[in-house]
């Protein structure tokens, strides 16, 4: 995959072998390695066939395959850490051969040393580098990407005791000090991308205000990754299961990247890439005023 910044001024996200381009927004597609997932638990368990799914996301339009090995649903259980690096890294061993920038949801330290080892070009971390040790694996690692999530309290409690008022301002505050702290252990920012944390212990309302807010998070001056897919927030609004909220999820993708995002994490990937391409033809077209603001696929670094 070739890079080329379309214009100086798009932002990059250093990654282990990428340097990915933001000028337009990248798809990343959500590999399960888990039993007990939300919404696809149990279908893409064991090496074969998460490579398989690896494959077919590629195939629909992925420029980023996110490899999990713990479901994070709310009320989900820990997985004990042998298990995890059982399910994750053999994944991993072998996805990294298939020339696309490979993420892995994990939190826990040892497992991002295993996966790093491996081969793994992004650390997707919803405890935002929090647990011990984390952040020094990754400040440890040369140039690997990091994309750090708010989470409110942790996914066994946090829809039983959702956050109160302003989800936004508390976002922006807690991701601003994480990103800083990292910064201060020696990550450049080309290597963080920040995340709201869709669901993460807020509420329906407030996962909307960050929608509709979003273009404040952008005063940040990071990149910024939508996570909406499948969430329960849809199925609230729209009142459907979550096996049927595919047109939901593919309208909060687009409008988040509408509103800045420059990455959306989906299980949906041919389906939102190709809205993501009617967006783009609208963009080409719209008036220079609208369309200064906008943007950088995924290429050797």
């Amino acid at each position: 995959m070739s890079v080329v910044a379309r214009h100086a001024d798009w932002p990059h996200w250093r990654t282990s072998r990428f340097l990915l381009d933001l000028s337009r927004p990248l798809v990343m597609g959500i590999v399960n390695v888990t039993p007990d997932s939300f919404s696809d638990g149990g279908r893409h368990a064991g090496t074969a066939a998460a490579l398989a799914h690896c494959e077919q996301l590629l195939a629909e339009g992925a420029d980023i395959l996110d490899v999990g090995g713990e479901s994070t649903r709310p009320g989900s259980p820990a997985v004990p850490l042998e298990e995890e690096l059982a399910r994750v890294v053999p994944v991993v061993r072998e996805a990294v051969r298939l020339g696309a920038p490979i993420s892995v949801d994990t939190y826990k330290p040892e497992v991002m040393r295993a996966v790093l080892d491996a081969g793994a070009d992004i650390i997707n971390d919803i405890w935002a580098l929090r647990q011990p040790g984390a952040a020094q694996t990754v400040a440890g690692h040369p140039r690997c990407g990091v994309c750090l999530m708010h989470m409110h309290r942790d996914p066994q409690t946090m829809q039983q005791l959702p956050m109160q008022g302003d989800a936004v301002a508390e976002v922006l505050s807690f991701l601003e000090r994480s990103a800083q702290d990292l910064q201060a252990l020696g990550v450049e920012k080309t290597r963080i991308v920040l995340d709201a944390g869709i669901g993460f212990g807020k509420t329906v309302a407030q996962n909307f205000a960050l929608l509709a807010r979003q273009a404040q998070l952008k005063s940040l001056d990071y990149p910024w990754l939508a996570g909406w897919s499948r969430k329960s927030s849809l199925g609230a609004v729209t009142g459907l299961p979550v096996d049927q909220r595919l047109g939901a999820s593919v309208a909060a993708a687009v409008l988040a990247v509408d509103r800045g995002a420059r990455i959306v994490r989906v299980h949906d990937v041919r389906d939102t890439a190709a809205a993501l391409q009617v967006w783009q033809a609208m963009q080409r077209e719209a008036p220079p005023a609208a369309a200064a603001d906008q943007a950088p696929a995924a290429g050797p670094a």
